[in-house]
């Protein structure tokens, strides 16, 4: 039989709080990752949304779309992998490195 454990549930609402106080935080914060050696960088907050994509002009070239598409892809695919080693990290700081799927 198992008895109600206060300290437990105050511990499991502070973790809570700093979750959610986290995930505000992850928001302003961004990673950049770059493909093509900087010609296209993509930008990805905390929470693994692209916020931003630059495009460098030389590499718009109307002939070979492909190349740009496959350099888009690879950029932003870094980027949101980067952002979540960053989610992941910080996670762990607050959950004491506890596995908590579903939180993010």
């Amino acid at each position: 039989m198992s008895s109600f454990n206060p300290d437990m549930l105050r511990q499991a609402q502070s973790v809570q709080k700093n979750l959610v106080r986290l995930r505000e935080e992850l928001k302003e914060r961004v990673v950049d990752c770059d493909a093509g050696g900087g010609l296209v960088t993509a930008y990805t907050n905390g929470n693994g949304e692209l916020v931003k994509l630059t495009i460098k002009p030389e590499v718009v070239d109307p002939g070979d779309i492909g190349m740009l598409e496959d350099l888009i892809v690879a950029a932003v695919t870094k980027s949101q992998e980067a952002a979540n080693e960053m989610q992941q990290s910080e996670m762990a700081k607050v959950t004491g490195g506890l596995s908590l799927p579903g939180l993010f």
